[in-house]
């Protein structure tokens, strides 16, 4: 398929490991996905860089300012078209990341995230997919 026949969505994640614990975000949910544990993160804007959107994102998510370092993974999903709308590719990159400053808690308003928690790695591991987003496993498997 031509690239002018689907749409593009680009994100940008951040994996924030503190010894055996894990930052997530709890992700409210929209109409196509329900509530979940997904990592730090999300859509990059249209004159962002990859690494931009992290740090932003993160912030946004969790209160936290993030050092970035490199890209640990990447992954894509395709949706099939609906509604009258094209395909889309989700574009997805997971970053390393250091806590340089800030305070859990989340900083964005009607957003998609509602808090922010430190969660054991094996707990998260372990956790039904039906509460974690995929991309948790993308990063995880990194570990």
């Amino acid at each position: 398929m031509h690239f002018t026949e689907f749409h593009t969505r680009i994100a940008a994640y951040v994996l924030i490991v503190d010894g055996d614990r894990i930052l997530l975000s709890w992700y409210r949910g929209d109409a196509l996905t329900p509530p979940c544990w997904t990592m730090p993160g999300g859509g990059v804007e249209f004159d962002e860089t990859l690494r931009d959107a992290a740090v932003r994102e993160l912030y946004e998510e969790t209160g936290y300012h993030v050092k970035v370092g490199g890209i640990l993974a990447e992954d894509h999903l395709t949706f099939a078209a609906r509604d009258g709308r094209l395909p889309i590719r989700s574009q997805r990159f997971v970053f390393d990341g250091s806590i340089v400053g800030g305070t859990l808690g989340t900083t964005e308003v009607d957003g998609t995230t509602e808090y922010a928690r430190w969660l054991p790695i094996a707990e998260v591991r372990s956790m039904d997919q039906a509460i974690k987003a995929d991309i948790v496993d993308v990063a995880l498997a990194y570990l």
